[in-house]
């Protein structure tokens, strides 16, 4: 299967491009070594439609497809992956909202975030708990002892209660304890959806999605600031300490939680190859100008065959990962399940090993001045070395592409 792009595909990548050449990488090095969150660059991206590309045009978006989306995030990535995701992750937790939330969610928060106003994070990993989600303990305890009880809520309560879940009169409300880590924007957003455990001993069956604004009470978020890559982008622990939602914020239906997830992890492992494959070409691009500038022996050493052959596999390899991301994005965008997770693994497993190595090899072309903060191949490297860990490590891919071929 290819992927051939659009004539607007081809002009929302020059767009992205420019963006990014304009925008992004002269202060690129600048933000990656004061650590600074982007916002105003966040800003300004937003003006052109690139933050939660997705989102319809109803609720300020520019209603993009996957393969149009994944156009974005390789091209922001390419640029400068830190500051890349301060701009694609603004939208964190957007698709839940769009998909399952409720419509006043969606007029309430969505033009905000889409408007660069605001920011979102989702909230899901834990200290103990990073791949297994549904092992997640942070807990929803739903407390609906108002006066006003409807008749089918206290039928709910009952129901819950002979299930062996707690539930205390004292308003129609939920009140979350736990603790989050890994959270992208957890300082910086204005709002989150929160994983929780409505039913703690039901496993994945007990999971529900909560809209959470972060000047909730109780809503603690410390920066992690001492990470290998990504400078640019934020990223925190979030304690969640009695936090009081009302029931009408629950996103979606009670106990759906991971469900509703699941529907989106194809989707996130396919953003986070083209990912990757920015990374993956912004090393490559550095390495090519490197190559032709630099002489040794009279002559630019991309002339040399050890220096071609170098080249040439690394683009290949980000030629194929490229391949591979669109065709399994075309999947989603389908609606082929089982092909779109099989594919969307495949995409992220490949991209993301083939990214750390292209990245090397383009500061073994560089040689000694690849290895310092006078050339951006370094950062590309960091910054890279994430991509096989998030949305799934490479081994729980390996795992899940095993599975669909038995």
């Amino acid at each position: 299967m290819s992927f051939r792009s659009t004539d607007e595909q081809r002009a929302v990548r020059e767009a992205v491009r420019e963006f990014g050449e304009n925008e992004i990488r002269p202060v690129a090095r600048e933000h990656d070594e004061s650590r600074a969150y982007p916002a105003e660059i966040r800003q300004q991206a937003a003006e052109y439609d690139f933050v939660a590309p997705h989102v319809p045009e109803e609720y300020g978006g520019a209603g993009m497809d996957l393969p149009t989306k994944l156009i974005v995030v390789e091209e922001l990535w390419r640029a400068d992956p830190g500051i890349g995701t301060a701009i694609g992750s603004a939208g964190f937790g957007t698709e839940m909202i769009l998909h399952y939330g409720d419509e006043w969610m969606r007029e309430e928060w969505l033009p905000k975030i889409t408007g660069g106003e605001a920011v979102s994070c989702s909230c899901i990993s834990e200290p103990a708990h990073g791949s297994n989600v549904a092992g997640i303990e942070t807990t929803a305890r739903h407390e609906d002892g108002s006066a006003a009880e409807t008749t089918a809520r206290r039928e709910e309560r009952s129901a819950a209660e002979e299930g062996g879940v707690a539930a205390e009169k004292d308003g129609a409300e939920y009140v979350i304890d736990g603790q989050k880590t890994w959270i992208t924007n957890g300082t910086v957003a204005d709002v989150a959806v929160v994983m929780a455990k409505t039913d703690p001993d039901a496993g994945r069956k007990g999971v529900t999605a909560f809209l959470v604004p972060t000047d909730t009470d109780g809503f603690s978020p410390t920066s992690i600031d001492n990470k290998l890559g990504l400078h640019a982008s934020d990223l925190a622990e979030i304690v969640l300490d009695g936090v009081r939602v009302p029931e009408e914020n629950v996103i979606g239906e009670v106990d759906e939680g991971f469900y509703q997830l699941m529907n989106f992890f194809a989707e996130g492992r396919c953003k986070v190859a083209a990912q990757a494959i920015g990374a993956a070409q912004g090393a490559l691009d550095a390495a090519l100008d490197y190559a032709g500038e630099r002489e040794q022996f009279g002559q630019p050493i991309a002339e040399f065959q050890a220096i071609e052959h170098k080249l040439a596999e690394m683009a290949t390899n980000v030629e194929a990962a490229r391949s591979l991301a669109y065709r399994a994005a075309s999947h989603v965008e389908a609606g082929e399940e089982r092909q779109a997770m099989q594919f969307a693994s495949m995409a992220k497993l490949f991209a993301s090993e083939r990214a750390v190595d292209v990245a090397d090899e383009a500061i073994q072309v560089h040689g000694g001045a690849g290895y310092v903060t006078d050339h951006p191949v370094e950062r590309y490297y960091r910054d890279a070395r994430v991509t096989k860990i998030y949305e799934g490590t490479s081994e729980i891919q390996k795992n899940i592409i095993a599975d669909r071929l038995k």
